[in-house]
């Protein structure tokens, strides 16, 4: 069997962040799934991921300071979507970043225009796959993309040496 290189593990990353956008965006724009705030926020790692892998693509050279960015962003991504998942279960509170707005209304217009802005709770779970929240998935594919950062920096350093 042969042995994956580190461009190998690059361009997986690479794709699997663009199919973890894109599965976002489909299950929020085609299947009308509201996301909450804390998974906006959890898509934020994904799209860093694909800028600095095409950064890496370009600037080859500097291929360890890449890794450890891909491995910073990817354990980011592990501590909002594990906090994420505690929200969910009940062991932690919601925070400000989850809360509904509070919002003074005074006017009929304010109070109607209220209704088009709709907040999501952060511990309502509205879609799930095999029972399983998306947050869930979230936490294993980044802990899977963080040990493919860790890969790629492990055999960036070998080749310098």
């Amino acid at each position: 069997m042969p042995s994956l290189k580190e461009e190998n593990f690059l361009q997986i990353l690479f794709v699997m962040s663009i199919l973890i956008l894109g599965t976002a965006f489909i299950i929020e724009y085609v299947f009308g799934y509201m996301p909450c705030n804390l998974c906006k926020i959890e898509r934020i790692p994904f799209g860093l991921s694909i800028i600095i892998l095409i950064l890496n693509y370009n600037f080859k050279e500097n291929q360890i300071f890449y890794s450890v960015l891909l491995m910073l962003v990817f354990s980011f991504s592990i501590i909002i979507s594990v906090y994420h998942l505690g929200i969910e279960q009940g062991f932690f509170d919601e925070s400000t970043v989850c809360a509904a707005k509070n919002l003074n209304l005074l006017t009929k217009e304010e109070v109607l225009k209220s209704f088009n802005e709709l907040s999501i709770s952060c511990k309502d779970v509205a879609f799930k796959i095999f029972g399983f929240s998306l947050t869930s998935y979230n936490i294993i594919m980044s802990i899977l993309m963080f040990l493919l950062s860790t890969k790629i920096y492990l055999l960036s350093n070998d080749n310098k040496k």
